[in-house]
């Protein structure tokens, strides 16, 4: 049986990737951590799943040997502080989080995979503004290691698609503002991306608002052949099609 820590200083920890590193206990109050316990506890939270010594010591010490990294991950462990020791579940050859800490990313990621189905019918709670908040955020913004570079390119990914499909249901909601928020959302993360540019000319369709339509599409027209030499797609442009003059 997996053994689950006692916190007696942490009740309920809570790990925060989204938008910078935070690590803080039930009541919100932020926990002071080691740059070295960060790295550690950041990773752990991008893979949830047990992780081998040999292998968390070689991302987190990379240019170092198999023997001396091994070393520092042991001297790493063993000097985190009483609040932040129990958070890492210490097997005799893996390491993984603690089951009782949480991490905004992996409740982040699962609201985004419920609302990727065409078919999905949203509850309120995964359109209301703080879903859209949660998947606004990048991950460990201005961290640039390796691993945390592709765990951010994959989150980006998949929280564009979130954002625009909560676009889409808050249009179908009529909920016009809030779906224009997630819609710029979207365009934040990439810019070049049609399907987000996309989904806010719809937003402001629904709203009426020919003009901040064309608008869009004019702009994002602009960016697009300045950057690629491209122009829209027939699919973007049959959505104004009518609309010029």
């Amino acid at each position: 049986m997996r053994r689950v820590p006692i916190f007696w200083d942490v009740s309920v920890p809570s790990l925060t990737v989204l938008g910078g590193f935070a690590l803080s206990d039930d009541s919100r109050t932020r926990i002071t951590v080691s740059a070295t316990s960060r790295r550690l506890l950041a990773y752990l939270a991008l893979n949830a799943r047990d992780i081998g010594r040999i292998t968390m010591a070689g991302i987190m010490w990379p240019d170092a040997s198999e023997q001396r990294a091994a070393m520092s991950l042991r001297t790493a462990l063993a000097r985190m502080d009483a609040q932040t020791r129990d958070l890492v579940h210490v097997a005799s050859a893996s390491l993984s989080l603690a089951d009782a800490v949480t991490v905004d990313l992996r409740s982040s990621h699962a609201l985004a995979m419920r609302l990727l189905p065409a078919d999905t019918t949203a509850s309120a709670a995964d359109i209301a503004p703080a879903a859209v908040a949660a998947l606004s955020e990048e991950l460990l913004p201005d961290w640039y290691e390796d691993w945390v570079l592709d765990a951010a390119e994959d989150w980006r990914a998949l929280r564009m698609n979130g954002l625009e499909a909560q676009s889409r249901l808050l249009v179908q909601s009529r909920r016009l503002p809030e779906a224009g928020v997630a819609a710029r959302a979207a365009i934040a993360a990439e810019p070049l991306r049609e399907s987000g540019q996309a989904a806010l000319i719809k937003v402001h369709i629904a709203e009426g608002n020919q003009s901040e339509a064309l608008r869009v599409f004019d702009r994002y027209s602009g960016l697009l052949f300045t950057s690629l030499g491209l122009t829209p797609t027939p699919l973007l442009s049959v959505l104004v099609r009518d609309m010029a003059p």
